[in-house]
């Protein structure tokens, strides 16, 4: 069963920082663009940043500057580096990826998704 799993959440003070992971497991050919969402209460889930497999990144303005998508293709995991955090950064986050099945067909995963509260 090809899956996703996030870590790293929890909890941090405004201006601190947290990193986050996710592992793709399973039955997979090939792993295409990773991604990082989140959605906060009562808001609609946002894009956060997205990352190629040969390293292009793309971040939100909300972002950018502060959090850091990196991956590593060889251990199929994908991470946020998150700095400088804000109270509005406080959403659950999902990681998302584009993954090769065995049948030679690609289909879009998500992750069960992680806790990021910036609180005092």
């Amino acid at each position: 069963q090809t899956q996703l799993v996030e870590s790293g959440g929890g909890l941090a003070q405004p201006g601190g920082a947290l990193r986050l992971s996710c592992v793709a497991s399973g039955s997979i050919r090939g792993i295409n663009t990773m991604g990082w969402y989140r959605r906060a209460p009562g808001l609609q889930r946002e894009l956060i940043a997205t990352i190629t497999v040969g390293g292009s990144t793309n971040y939100a303005d909300s972002v950018q500057g502060r959090f850091t998508i990196s991956r590593d293709n060889a251990k199929n995991t994908v991470y946020l580096q998150m700095n400088s955090l804000k109270p509005e950064d406080t959403a659950v986050y999902y990681c998302n990826a584009g993954i090769l099945t065995p049948w030679g067909t690609w289909r879009d995963y998500w992750g069960q998704g992680t806790q990021v509260t910036v609180s005092s």
